[in-house]
């Protein structure tokens, strides 16, 4: 985790970080150390410790000696020396008494810091170091590409370069032993500087790398966990997890050091659970243990072939264990635990659009799809596509639209409808000779002869001779 992507501020700058972004150790909170002394009122004839915590990339620390009094505030980039010459950049982590609480919590002497800080770092210096510092990501591509260029069984997981660009610390993991000693050459010979090669475990390369663990927080042997104890997989057991390796085991492909947090709390309770319970002797059937609440002290038994589970408390289960154990079977599990279900909090205010749902984006997005298609319409049907539609319905579209018909095709006779005797006939209109005409029959004239429409033959009669066009005149 990055000062880059620190949330806590934009940019290259975190809003409290006094190195203004460039941290040394790649984190803001990485293995930092509140300085709780910070505000107390010290005596007159106080003497300032003169040893001073200094922290570098990663999670290395190192006690140094402000020989010349220096006044030094945490944060702050420093000179320091080195044990292989030449000088080294690294930030003020711890001043004070409470560095004494340190180095008594590490067992360091003060007879043992020998190392001293030089100055405070010039701006020059802060140069020098950032270029050091920017070789790293670069130089350890290609000190793997040696690696497997001589065919060595490790990875090279980090780089730290010393603040003078004089000398390159690679740490690097391996299951075995590794001759490296080739290695080195070539790195000597392509890089031109000091190489030293430091073998590390795999939690501690996930300390270095650090990232973001399955709790959504940063891992804790990057942030504040400094010593590594064995985890194994009874305190899963116990903590009635399910062994699966890919839920119990971190970045580092080790099981998680979480798993040792509550594991003492769990251990407490387990005294007051009773061993070797496995099934109970009753009339009813034998019970077999089905689910174990440690803290809640209820053990779940169910009969063969029935669904249902009892709770018993252990004080219960102990009863009835005595009972088998003198060859005596009760009738039943006896009084049943009734549990108590705890109400459903209610929000005291509205949910009123939908923040708390999970899945509210998918139903927005599934409602824009709605009203998409609901607006979009529908593709025109094609020439193929009407010729399959249903004859009955072509047949009605012609009969709704007589307009469309092509005037040359001929009609076909209409047969002549049955009228009902005694239906009330219209009065017929006299023409100017006299003649009496049906109704519409001029009209009917005027059509067919537009349309050039041969005489209708047939049907004799007064109809008939009604239907014959007239000469024009």
């Amino acid at each position: 985790m990055g000062c880059g992507s620190c949330s806590t501020g934009g940019g290259c700058a975190p809003s409290g970080c006094k190195s203004n972004g460039s941290c040394l150790t790649n984190g803001c909170s990485k293995l930092d150390v509140y300085d709780w002394l910070s505000n107390m009122d010290m005596p007159a004839s106080y003497r300032v410790f003169p040893i001073v915590e200094i922290k570098f990339k990663g999670s290395r620390k190192d006690f140094y000696l402000n020989s010349d009094n220096i006044y030094l505030e945490a944060g702050e980039l420093v000179v320091t020396e080195t044990a292989t010459g030449g000088f080294d950049v690294g930030h003020v982590s711890v001043t004070g008494e409470l560095v004494r609480m340190q180095m008594t919590k590490r067992r360091v002497n003060e007879a043992d810091v020998t190392k001293k800080i030089f100055r405070k770092a010039t701006s020059a210096d802060v140069d020098k170091w950032k270029a050091a510092k920017d070789m790293e990501w670069e130089t350890m591509h290609k000190a793997r590409k040696l690696a497997l260029e001589l065919g060595l069984q490790m990875k090279i997981s980090d780089v730290d370069y010393q603040g003078d660009k004089s000398k390159a610390t690679f740490y690097y993991t391996a299951e075995g032993r590794v001759d490296f000693r080739e290695l080195i050459k070539r790195m000597a010979e392509s890089f031109r500087i000091r190489i030293e090669m430091r073998q590390i475990g795999m939690r501690q390369e996930a300390s270095r790398l650090g990232g973001i663990g399955s709790c959504g927080r940063e891992l804790c042997c990057s942030t504040w966990l400094t010593d590594f104890k064995t985890v194994s997989t009874s305190a899963a057991r116990y903590q009635n997890l399910s062994l699966n390796t890919l839920k119990l085991a971190g970045q580092c492909g080790k099981l998680k050091c979480c798993l040792n947090y509550e594991l003492d709390t769990y251990m407490d309770a387990l005294k007051h659970i009773p061993d070797n319970v496995n099934y109970l002797k009753t009339e009813k059937g034998d019970a077999r243990l089905q689910k174990t609440d440690i803290f809640k002290k209820l053990m779940w038994f169910s009969y063969p072939g029935e669904e249902n589970w009892i709770p018993l408390h252990i004080n219960r289960v102990k009863e009835i264990q005595q009972l088998n154990k003198d060859g005596i079977k009760p009738e039943d599990l006896g009084e049943i635990v009734e549990i108590e279900e705890k109400p459903v909090k209610v929000l005291d205010y509205e949910n009123v659009v939908g923040q708390d749902s999970l899945t509210r984006l998918d139903e927005r997005s599934r409602n824009k799809n709605n009203r998409n298609n609901r607006n979009k319409k529908p593709n025109q049907p094609n020439g193929n596509q009407q010729q399959q539609r249903n004859p009955n319905q072509a047949a009605g579209n012609q009969q709704q639209h007589p307009q469309q018909r092509n005037p040359n095709q001929q009609r076909p006779q209409q047969q002549p409808q049955a009228r009902n005797p005694q239906q009330a006939k219209p009065q017929p209109e006299a023409s100017e000779d006299g003649s009496v005409k049906p109704e519409g029959q001029k009209n009917n004239r005027r059509h067919n002869n537009r349309r050039h429409r041969p005489n209708r033959g047939g049907g004799g009669g007064a109809e008939g001779a009604n239907n014959q066009p007239k000469p024009q005149q």
